[in-house]
């Protein structure tokens, strides 16, 4: 297959691809994502191939206004507060679907995740469209994320018909997901949106606890987000020295914040720095892993704090490693 690419002037030929059946790679501000027709089985099938996913994970629908979500969700009280107070935005509310989007889109279960994203392009697009778009993060599952059109481009080229180019994304880790389609408010995937600021309007909100037995929402019950290469997370410089010197004959590196980063350069050691705040080490996380697996043997990213746009991190970073904590 020949995969189109191009900017904002492909946009409208995309559109008519997605109206055909096809799937196309877009911008968020988030991720990248791969988006297929939500009400067409054989649409989402494509998805899931392509991605090579395992088809008990769901995916989210992604829609460009309220108005549209409330086509295709069961839109509570609470997800008005919600969507009013943090969307166009990195947030995706899981709510009772309706009965016109796919089965197959959701894994089988009964509710959705619904977002809309405020990336300019994708908002486009979406309207465009004039279909809810399922769409997952546009890589081969349990890679890393693409927050770039060169990484889209270099899982999916000749996999799929067409990726728009929407430059860098701002975020860098996928979307907050909130569940509101039980009794309590539950973040089953902490994102860009903390808990901390959701329970400003939802003050019952609470975080997942627990075993995944069955994934409501992506990210939670499998591997994600890993290098090519073995990485690891370290809690505090002189484990991540120790690990480093171990580690020696494959050519490690140390991802760190600023301070942190700058220290061991100034040991002489391989590190390069995710930013000078945490914002900024969660906008580069996914991209600083996809660039290091390219060039070095060996991964040592900074584990971070349980509060804040920090645990949000540490739920990426924790899977990057497979739990491995030095």
């Amino acid at each position: 297959m020949e995969t189109l690419v191009g900017k904002e002037e492909i946009i409208d030929t995309c559109a008519k691809l997605i109206q055909k059946g096809e799937i196309v790679a877009f911008p968020t501000e988030t991720v990248y994502g791969l988006g297929g027709n939500a009400l067409s089985d054989s649409a989402v099938e494509k998805i899931y191939i392509a991605k090579n996913r395992p088809a008990d994970n769901p995916f989210i629908v992604h829609v460009p206004n309220v108005e549209e979500a409330m086509k295709y969700a069961e839109v509570t009280e609470d997800a008005l507060k919600i969507f009013d107070r943090f969307s166009p935005g990195p947030i995706t509310v899981v709510l009772k679907k309706k009965s016109c989007i796919v089965d197959r889109a959701t894994a089988n279960l009964d509710t959705v995740g619904i977002r809309i994203p405020s990336h300019p392009i994708c908002q486009e697009f979406l309207k465009e469209c004039k279909l809810p778009i399922a769409a997952p993060s546009a890589n081969i599952s349990k890679k890393v994320s693409p927050t770039t059109f060169k990484h889209v481009y270099e899982d999916m080229n000749g996999k799929i018909a067409a990726i728009i180019d929407g430059g860098d994304c701002e975020v860098g880790i996928e979307s907050t997901v909130i569940s509101l389609a039980g009794e309590t408010p539950i973040v089953l995937r902490p994102g860009g949106i903390t808990i901390e600021e959701l329970s400003k309007v939802l003050p019952n909100v609470k975080g997942f606890t627990g075993v995944v037995k069955v994934a409501q929402s992506p990210g939670m019950k499998y591997t994600h987000y890993c290098p090519t290469v073995p990485c690891v997370l370290y809690s505090n410089r002189d484990n991540a020295i120790k690990e480093y010197i171990k580690q020696k004959e494959n050519n490690p590196v140390i991802l760190a914040i600023n301070t942190e980063a700058q220290y061991f350069k100034d040991n002489n050691i391989n590190s390069i720095s995710l930013g000078e705040t945490y914002v900024e080490y969660a906008h580069n996380i996914f991209k600083m892993l996809r660039e290091c697996e390219k060039k070095y043997g060996y991964i040592i990213v900074q584990a971070l704090g349980d509060t804040g746009i920090e645990k949000s991190i540490m739920n990426r970073i924790l899977k990057s490693s497979g739990g491995k904590i030095v």
